[in-house]
């Protein structure tokens, strides 16, 4: 047992990841009814969702109190790059809208209640930042860690002895350490995730919204695979493809299954770590891209705008679209904050022309409906970007400064 263990082990994670993806379809197609395999990943999304909060907390807080350098420039670049990529997504997403004009078969309304307009979104999400720490961490508000985490990271920073960073620096390399043998149950977590989503969901909807997904699909792998290696290639002036497919494989494949960008933290940490970044700067920077850079929930909420819009025969001049861009861009950034996340941002977006709520929640009623497919695409690229953005700050400062980085993953 202990043989076959060390074996598995020295299989890298990918390939055993790959391993759970293909057994999961398999005991889909043959055994859809078993209700043990899903438990396998209910189990791994609830325990990264657990230590998610945890590790963002205790990093944070480690990363500035015994920060030794300027990390300054980075953090600029790395927010320039989330809040660029996320209103390139929604300008992407228009373009694709008007190329492949698509229209919906409208449906039932959602029951949630959306965001009254942009000024609820942005109330949202200063009354998060105030939040208490410890319901926070407990309800995995990440905009409050984040700004908790700083505000006890430059305290200690300040106020505490050597002895007590230390100890916080060893509390944060703990919870990393937990964190790393939940990562390794990832195969069997996804085994179980894909067996759920196989033998759950039929081929109808792409029947049914199929031209409605190849418009959402479409722009998220036109931002994957073409705008987001471009922005790379503008910074570093090196082939982005290899650092971009490391990310995708590693951090997409993951996201695309849990679908969630908050449960994927802890992997992206690992990610980053691999690829030879500051602990102190990605401690930082990977939790605060899952909450501002949000490059997929801008292209859904305007694709399915202009969807409504299309279904309605309302004409979209030039200057409305940029303007449903740069709304979309400032909604996704705070659709972490909001319950529903980007679907429920649809009405806001929808008021920009006019549309009704009822109208608007029935688009959000198909979003519902088209979400195994929507949001673990909208997941990926969003999860995937967070880790690509950060390498790609550092590896920035890294040759201003005269040094060699090497692409090459």
């Amino acid at each position: 047992m202990v043989t076959a263990f060390r074996k598995w082990q020295s299989i890298s994670l990918i390939l055993r990841i790959v391993c759970g993806l293909v057994v999961g379809v398999l005991l889909a197609l043959s055994v859809p009814d078993n209700g043990v395999v899903p438990v396998f990943g209910n189990l791994f999304v609830g325990l990264l969702k657990g230590i998610a909060p945890v590790l963002v907390f205790v990093l944070v807080i480690s990363a500035l109190a015994n920060a030794s350098g300027d990390i300054g420039g980075r953090f600029k670049t790395v927010v320039f790059l989330y809040v660029v990529g996320t209103l390139l997504a929604a300008a992407a997403a228009v373009c694709f809208s008007f190329a492949m004009p698509v229209g919906m078969v409208l449906t039932d309304a959602a029951t949630n209640t959306p965001p009254g307009g942009i000024g609820e979104v942005i109330k949202t999400i200063l009354s998060n930042m105030v939040s208490n720490p410890v319901a926070a961490i407990m309800n995995a508000n990440y905009v409050g860690i984040l700004c908790w985490a700083i505000i006890f990271g430059m305290g200690f920073k300040k106020l505490a002895s050597e002895g007590t960073r230390e100890m916080v620096a060893e509390l944060a390399s703990v919870v990393s350490r937990a964190v790393t043998w939940i990562i390794q149950l990832a195969p069997f977590g996804i085994m179980g995730l894909v067996y759920s989503a196989v033998s759950e969901n039929g081929m109808s909807i792409f029947v049914d919204y199929g031209m409605l997904l190849v418009v959402l699909v479409g722009t998220m792998f036109l931002m994957t695979f073409i705008v987001n290696p471009l922005i790379v290639f503008m910074f570093l002036k090196k082939n982005p493809y290899s650092l971009n497919w490391k990310c995708l494989r590693t951090s997409g494949v993951t996201a695309f299954f849990t679908r969630s960008s908050a449960a994927n933290i802890p992997v992206n940490m690992e990610l980053c770590k691999e690829l030879g970044l500051d602990e102190d700067f990605y401690s930082v920077s990977v939790p605060l891209g899952a909450t501002i850079n949000m490059e997929g929930a801008a292209i859904t909420i305007t694709v399915m705008t202009l969807a409504v819009a299309h279904t309605l025969g309302i004409q979209v001049d030039i200057p409305t679209a940029i303007i449903l861009s740069v709304l979309a861009t400032v909604g996704a950034c705070g659709a972490s904050g909001v319950a529903g996340g980007s679907l429920l941002l649809i009405p806001m977006a929808c008021s920009l022309f006019g549309i009704s709520n009822d109208i608007a929640m029935q688009a959000v009623g198909v979003g519902f409906i088209i979400g195994v497919i929507q949001d673990s695409c909208e997941t990926a690229l969003n999860s995937s970007t967070d880790a690509l953005f950060a390498a790609t700050a550092e590896f920035k400062e890294r040759l201003d400064r005269g040094e060699e980085v090497n692409m090459n993953f």
